[in-house]
């Protein structure tokens, strides 16, 4: 999914924007380990560690967007020390399922009114910005107190409209995904890491060529940089 960061009057303070790069390791022809669940684990901490000290004396509604951003929601509600609510979203988007064109139908709509509340949205990915952006757009008509928006990778060199993100887990390079809610054909979300596919036509070819990674330790990477 793609998102941008609304403020809205009453919302927390902005803050420098933090993210980390790692140096990827090579397993196989098909993938690279880009992010290991490890680093995955720590990062998650983090996000979770500033989100409690902007929100401080509120009770963010956190939103997700199935289903990739429910793996990354699940872990960061359990590093928010604060009273909060979750909430889903589904949308049906028209275009590759690569990218998406930013036509949006929603397939299943909120079950609890936000107006008023500090609503924060949590996604997976943002690319081009056009699917959550319409998202923000919607919900913005329904007068929350603040949108903010939290991603955990965050691939700009696809996106379209101008956005400013508020907490961003890790820069993504422009490869294709898959693994910790992110899907090839509905496989991998179970995966614990994140991998960038460097093979794409195998991957095609043969959609359980990554199976084995279910099956292995998680590499430790040597190359961390804050």
């Amino acid at each position: 999914m793609n998102a941008d960061a609304i403020l809205a009057t009453g919302g927390p303070t902005p803050r420098v924007r933090q993210t980390r790069r790692v140096e990827s390791q090579r397993m196989s022809e098909v993938a690279t380990v880009l992010f290991p669940g490890s680093l995955i684990r720590d990062r998650v901490r983090e996000l979770g560690q500033e989100i409690t000290r902007d929100y401080r004396g509120r009770s963010p509604v956190l939103i997700s967007v199935l289903k990739g951003g429910a793996v990354f929601l699940a872990d960061l509600i359990r590093e928010i020390h604060l009273p909060l609510a979750v909430d889903f979203m589904s949308v049906s988007t028209y275009g590759e399922a690569s990218q998406s064109s930013g036509v949006v139908r929603i397939v299943k709509d909120l079950d609890q009114d936000v107006g008023g509340e500090d609503v924060l949205i949590v996604e997976d990915i943002i690319d081009t910005g056009l699917t959550l952006s319409y998202l923000l757009s919607t919900l913005r008509e329904r007068t929350p107190r603040s949108i903010e928006v939290c991603t955990l990778l965050d691939r700009s060199a696809r996106r379209i409209p101008p956005l400013d993100l508020r907490y961003v887990g890790f820069d993504c390079p422009d490869r294709f995904v898959v693994g910790y809610g992110l899907d090839f054909q509905e496989r991998y979300r179970n995966l614990p890491d994140i991998l960038a596919v460097d093979d794409m036509a195998a991957l095609l070819a043969d959609p359980n060529s990554l199976v084995s990674y279910l099956d292995q330790e998680p590499p430790e990477l040597a190359g961390v940089s804050g």
